[in-house]
């Protein structure tokens, strides 16, 4: 039996991290020829068809994704050839990414940034979407590893604790003197801010108040940026986690509404496959990013 090319599988795995054969022909410094005959090749002598193209997409089918952790664990053995008679050799790695949108922004591209100063063999993309999102796409093979406060268990899934996140009920401080919270209930007169219609940063709130909310009016706003801003102009208040909110309640353009309330808290977290032929390098990845403060 014939078996494939390292070179064939390095080009199948980036075809399927980037779902586009010219951005990861770029990425392997191949002609958008040549990477397509590698792809046909593996193909071929696979016997079975690795992508579902159309003229507007490129999908893995069903054989892609089962090929997809095993290719990703040959090109580590490969790689580990050379470690083993060369342990001060380190061979590039590229990884990807998965996080949601503000915390990506402020937070883990400056440590992506940083982390390939110190370490340059090992580079991450990232790719930013939703919860379920991204969920979805490690469980698909197609992220290397997620950070998300998502309740998730799973035992082919390992978890890395990076960091608590604390969460704050907040408003302008013009809003809360025009009209008053008197109470955990009266909240009749004001318009509440959260990311979408499910209100997943309001239950934060609403569970640890234990009462039934009557605002005035919901607003969604998209995410929690778009929130921050809403409220910082008294369009309505919101729950947001506190480090995106803490300079604003330092300098006192935002105030806590309900500030000896105990809101409920949360967790960031580092998953991916138990099973994930990267796990060295994530596990050190994660007690990087536990030493670097949220912002």
């Amino acid at each position: 039996m014939e078996l494939p090319s390292i070179e064939n599988l390095r080009c199948f795995v980036s075809a399927a991290r980037h779902l586009n054969f010219r951005r990861a022909a770029e990425e392997v410094r191949l002609t958008p020829a040549a990477f397509g005959q590698r792809i046909q090749q593996l193909e071929g002598q696979l016997g079975v068809a690795l992508f579902q193209r159309t003229t507007r997409r490129v999908e893995l089918s069903a054989e892609g994704h089962r090929l997809l952790p095993e290719a990703q664990l040959t090109l580590q053995h490969a790689a580990n050839c050379v470690v083993s008679v060369a342990p001060e050799a380190r061979p590039d790695i590229r990884l990807t990414l998965g996080t949601r949108f503000e915390l990506g922004n402020s937070w883990v591209v400056p440590a992506v940034v940083a982390w390939e100063i110190k370490r340059p063999d090992l580079t991450f993309d990232v790719y930013f979407g939703a919860g379920p999102d991204i969920l979805h796409r490690l469980e698909k093979g197609l992220l290397h590893a997620v950070i998300t406060s998502a309740a998730v268990a799973r035992q082919d899934w390992r978890v890395e604790f990076l960091h608590q996140e604390e969460y704050a009920f907040v408003a302008a401080p013009s809003l809360i003197a025009a009209t008053p919270f008197d109470h955990a209930t009266d909240s009749v007169h004001h318009v509440l801010l959260d990311v979408d219609e499910t209100l997943p940063l309001t239950r934060y709130l609403s569970s640890a108040a234990g009462a039934s909310w009557n605002f005035k009016d919901v607003r969604l706003c998209g995410m929690g940026d778009a929130m921050r801003q809403m409220c910082l102009a008294g369009r309505g208040c919101g729950v947001l986690p506190r480090y995106i909110v803490a300079n604003d309640l330092n300098d006192g353009t935002l105030v806590e509404v309900f500030p000896d309330m105990s809101m409920l808290s949360d967790s960031f977290r580092l998953l991916f496959p138990q099973t994930s032929p990267f796990a060295p390098q994530l596990t050190e990845w994660a007690k990087y990013l536990r030493a670097r403060p949220l912002t």
